[in-house]
């Protein structure tokens, strides 16, 4: 059993790096930057502050009581159900169709909750409705996350698991160095909760630096999804941007299951030899 588990590790680690280590495509990159950039020249200051602050003041709603209104778009018990169910049985027989099953709720909604992304953003973007949407985004960036966790038996009540959702949120949209350390951070942070081990949590602080990420990564769309009709860009911006979150939280939540069985499996067999 725990020959399989370890497999099971070792693919997702390389599905993590992959996305990880996505190259952007070099002439898309090339188009679209010195576009973005000089966009950017013309965005006041004023609107990248309220930018800023509308994310910030959307996390704390959601983390407040926000999360009791997503609950209500999707069937909590449901998912719960169909967890529960898969994971017994991959306890008792680890078959490949059970480790399948584990991953399809998580993927109907990566796919769901991406799609209408495409349908809300460029709605309001054709109507030129730009920083209004923001709590309608957030709480599909929110629902979707959600619905991944519980699909692998995971909840996010708690604050050091609002903690590790942000920081995947962090680590999910920044680059390079500021990459490698969120991803640091929330590697650790996902270890020491499974490990049952509380860490220190400035939540508040963690909210303001994720508001900052995606604001600035929404920045030039939402200027330009205040533009009536240009701005039906705002749909695939945020599609691109709840696919990318979305995708990464599936291979994060399915690699802390994996690696929790991972390590119980360890620990029966050494159980096992130690009363033979």
């Amino acid at each position: 059993m725990k020959r399989q588990f370890d497999k099971q590790v070792k693919q997702i680690k390389k599905e993590e790096n992959k996305l990880l280590n996505k190259k952007e495509n070099p002439l898309l990159k090339a188009s679209i930057e010195p576009v973005a950039d000089k966009i950017q020249s013309y965005i006041p200051n004023k609107l990248k502050t309220a930018l800023e602050t509308a994310f910030y003041k959307g996390f704390r709603l959601v983390f407040e009581k926000g999360y009791i209104y997503i609950e209500k778009t999707y069937d909590k018990d449901k998912i719960q159900l169909e967890y529960d169910l898969n994971n017994y049985a991959i306890d008792k027989v680890t078959k490949r169709k059970y480790l399948k099953r584990l991953d399809r709720h998580s993927k109907q909604s990566q796919m769901f909750n991406s799609s209408i992304s495409v349908l809300e953003g460029g709605v309001l973007g054709a109507l030129g409705i730009g920083l209004p949407d923001i709590p309608l985004f957030l709480s599909l960036v929110m629902k979707s996350v959600y619905e991944i966790a519980l699909s692998y038996g995971y909840h996010y009540e708690a604050e050091e698991e609002k903690a590790y959702i942000l920081l995947l949120i962090c680590t999910a949209m920044s680059k390079q160095e500021q990459q490698k350390e969120f991803y640091q951070r929330l590697e650790k942070l996902g270890e020491d909760i499974d490990d049952k081990i509380i860490p220190e949590i400035d939540l508040e602080e963690l909210i303001k630096t994720t508001a900052g990420i995606l604001s600035e990564s929404l920045l030039v769309a939402k200027f330009l999804q205040g533009i009536p009709l240009v701005g039906a860009v705002g749909g695939f911006v945020n599609y691109n941007i709840i696919r990318k979150i979305s995708k990464f939280a599936g291979v994060k939540y399915k690699k802390r299951y994996y690696m929790n069985k991972q390590k119980q499996a360890g620990h029966g067999r050494i159980f096992g030899e130690s009363r033979g």
